[in-house]
């Protein structure tokens, strides 16, 4: 049986990896849109890759900071329940003893065991509060969430996806580069799009497909918008 830390440890970097997956099909379904529909209007590839880098940079900060002030907010509200499940042990500890043993005993263990594990656990106030948090609450106190650790892999997964349709373009393909961007990004959203479906436990070939459609789809509408405008101007 593994260790309760390194269950822990395992959930904890499959929410990451996920996050960094989604990230990642944001960034590249988001700038090749943008790309796609300037390159509809102009061809000029200097101004493309300007596009493409504001593109990835504001994408990438504006998912970061979002992140930022969501696990921010979020870590703040649980550290404020785990502040008062803490006022609560120490001013009414019996009480705190009476609700861990009715939780026990909801679970299935007989009342006078329940009684029993909630007294040993509730002789120790660190351990009391650290089993209230996670019996009660469902919180893990070791593990609130890093705010600056969620901004940095948002912002690393999204450029990385955004990066994609930009590389042609700065790799000096010349007027090929919006072919080759365009079957880069076709491939790259069909790869996440199947790791996607992995993740989440779905046929892995409808979700590369779905992605691909979806994100192949907005990026030719956009190229066509793009080139309405340009032939317009």
């Amino acid at each position: 049986m593994p260790k309760k830390n390194e269950t822990a440890r395992g959930l904890t970097a499959g929410s990451n990896f996920r996050a960094a997956v989604f990230g990642i099909s944001d960034g590249l379904v988001s700038n090749t849109s943008l790309i796609m529909g300037v390159a509809g209007a102009i061809s000029d590839t200097r101004t493309l890759i300007i596009t493409g880098a504001a593109g990835l940079l504001a994408g990438a900060l504006s998912m970061s900071a979002g992140e930022y002030v969501s696990v921010r907010s979020q870590r703040e509200l649980y550290e404020a329940e785990i502040a008062r499940e803490q006022r609560e042990l120490e001013t009414q500890p019996e009480a705190g003893v009476d609700e861990l043993a009715r939780i026990y005993h909801r679970r299935g263990v007989p009342l006078d065991i329940a009684c029993r594990i909630s007294k040993a656990l509730s002789a120790d106030l660190k351990t009391a509060l650290e089993t209230h948090a996670r019996e009660e609450l469902g919180l893990n106190p070791d593990d609130l969430g890093s705010p600056t650790g969620a901004a940095l892999s948002s912002f690393l997964s999204f450029a990385g996806g955004a990066f994609v349709p930009v590389l042609p373009f700065i790799a000096g393909f010349g007027h090929r580069a919006f072919g080759v961007a365009a079957v880069l990004a076709a491939i790259a959203l069909a790869v996440v799009g199947m790791v996607s479906a992995r993740l989440t436990q779905q046929n892995i070939w409808r979700g590369g497909l779905r992605l691909l459609v979806v994100g192949g789809g907005a990026g030719v509408v956009a190229y066509l918008i793009g080139r309405a405008l340009g032939v317009t101007v």
